[in-house]
């Protein structure tokens, strides 16, 4: 087995967003096309409702997939197609906006005031830009979560983990989704796909990420792999959780305009026209 090496680590940066939510961009347009299949990683948790009540009001979306996961909290959405609800803690909203989409995203103040969650961009390649918008509403206790013997635990948002898979099915990019706590002083081997697209993103304690056992990474931080067919997790005196997630790159040029990703400048300019016209739904 080839272990994946660490490529490039990369530490999230203060953003703001939406009509003034402050959050944490693991990587983003800047990064354009290290992390292809994926765009943007968002890392919106807060411990003050004053950086997040006022969300992200309606908002166009085309070519592009976006991914909404809570860990604490509560976010009401609605959109374009009629679809509304509540992403509640440890729920995931899959929104493929493909031809056009409209919509909101508005969290909500839970008892103690925080909230955390991510929201993660993935590309749709130029035959599916403008497929039929889709939504997938999927609740926490949907989402089954492997227990190892060592007490790692890894929630299966999508993907498979020995042989048991996540409730997200048929995406063109084939991704892997996982939410992986792994206790202290021990070891965590997990097998990708070779040729995919992988990283991390740490969130709560620091382990390390490579087979030297000497470099430990902390909260914040992105780390993107060579290629390989694994990744190897080793943890000290702290635990560690994380996302981990991989996808098959489509090496596609990409033309991105705020919250609508194309192919060229021209289908670009053709989506906002669209947009301020009144034709953007399809």
């Amino acid at each position: 087995m080839q272990t994946r090496k660490i490529k490039q680590i990369f530490k999230s940066k203060p953003t703001l967003e939406g009509a003034g939510v402050h959050l944490h961009r693991a990587f983003g347009n800047n990064e354009i096309p290290l992390f292809d299949p994926f765009l943007l990683l968002d890392d919106f948790s807060s411990d003050d409702p004053n950086k997040y009540l006022r969300g992200f009001p309606w908002h166009p979306h085309r070519g592009i997939e976006t991914i909404t996961y809570m860990l604490k909290g509560k976010v009401e959405h609605g959109d374009s197609m009629g679809n509304s609800g509540v992403i509640a803690s440890g729920d995931v909203q899959w929104m493929t906006a493909g031809s056009g989409i409209i919509h909101q995203e508005m969290p909500k103040e839970s008892g103690d005031g925080s909230m955390s969650g991510f929201q993660l961009w993935a590309n749709l390649p130029a035959s599916h830009k403008m497929m039929q918008p889709r939504y997938r509403g999927i609740v926490s206790k949907d989402i089954p979560e492997v227990v190892l013997e060592n007490g790692t635990k890894i929630k299966i948002i999508c993907g498979k983990v020995n042989d048991i898979s996540g409730p997200v099915k048929d995406i063109v990019i084939d991704p892997e989704y996982l939410d992986i706590t792994v206790p202290v002083n021990s070891k965590y081997i997990h097998l990708t796909k070779k040729g995919y697209t992988s990283f991390i993103y740490i969130f709560n304690g620091n382990a390390c990420f490579d087979e030297t056992n000497k470099t430990f990474t902390d909260n914040g931080n992105v780390i993107l792999f060579e290629d390989g067919n694994q990744i190897v997790i080793s943890t000290a005196g702290s635990s560690v959780r994380f996302l981990l997630l991989s996808g098959k790159p489509l090496g596609e040029p990409i033309a991105w305009g705020g919250p609508i990703v194309m192919n060229t400048n021209e289908e670009l300019q053709l989506a906002f026209e669209e947009y301020e016209s009144g034709t953007f739904i399809k």
